[in-house]
């Protein structure tokens, strides 16, 4: 069972990004997925979720509006297209998951059981 993300890099304030959460060994149809984010000196916080279960998304508030999470199923991979990035974005992001077939979904790190390894975004000009 293994999460690969990838995407980040560096962008101007104002720029867009797309990351992307490819699973191995398991089928994402059936597992809940978040991404989360960890900037310098901050917590790890939850950025947003799709649901398995009935694919509903739920956004953190600094991002509602901004980013948007997808599931591509054929390719067992998850997005999250970043637009409008700010220099608050720059963080190293981790996608995670957890097999649930639930109805709706959460950012709460307690939650997720599978997680991938990190990928920056740095937003600067």
């Amino acid at each position: 069972v293994q999460l690969q993300a990838c995407g980040g890099g560096l962008v101007q304030p104002g720029g867009s990004l797309s990351l992307s959460c490819a699973a191995s060994g398991f089928r994402l149809d059936y597992y809940t997925v978040a991404w989360f984010r960890q900037a310098p000196g901050k917590e790890r916080e939850g950025v947003s979720c799709f649901s398995a279960g009935d694919g509903d998304t739920y956004y953190a508030d600094s991002v509602k509006g901004r980013f948007t999470i997808s599931r591509d199923s054929a390719k067992n991979t998850v997005y999250l297209r970043m637009n409008s990035l700010t220099n608050d974005d720059t963080a190293v992001y981790y996608c995670a998951a957890v097999q649930s077939l639930y109805p709706g979904c959460g950012i709460r790190r307690s939650d997720y059981y599978h997680w991938g390894q990190e990928t920056q975004v740095t937003v600067s000009s």
